[in-house]
């Protein structure tokens, strides 16, 4: 049974390294509208075609609050409850099948 908590282990963290990425991305987004950057630069391109389409389904769901989107907030929560949650206990899985 230890093949199968390590490869656990493994998930978790790749899981949790994914998790981080779209961290940063989603903060490198929202730092971006506060300064309105070249539209036109490669980098800025990306990150914003790597960051729509979570954006979009959040704003989607729920509208704007008084003129104020959410919608990165409410990722950076769901990513946060992700890694705590799901990340922690495929690790003490992966941990008690290995000892």
């Amino acid at each position: 049974m230890f093949i199968v908590g390590y490869f656990l282990q493994a998930c978790a963290v790749v899981l949790h390294m994914a998790l981080m990425a779209v961290l940063i991305l989603v903060i490198a987004r929202a730092v971006l509208s506060w300064v309105s950057p070249d539209p036109y630069n490669p980098i800025v391109r990306t990150i914003y075609q790597l960051s729509e389409p979570m954006l979009y389904a959040v704003r989607r769901r729920l509208p704007a609050f008084q003129g104020i989107d959410l919608s990165p907030m409410v990722i950076l929560l769901l990513v946060y409850f992700l890694d705590v949650f799901l990340v922690q206990t495929i690790e003490r899985v992966a941990f008690t099948l290995t000892h």
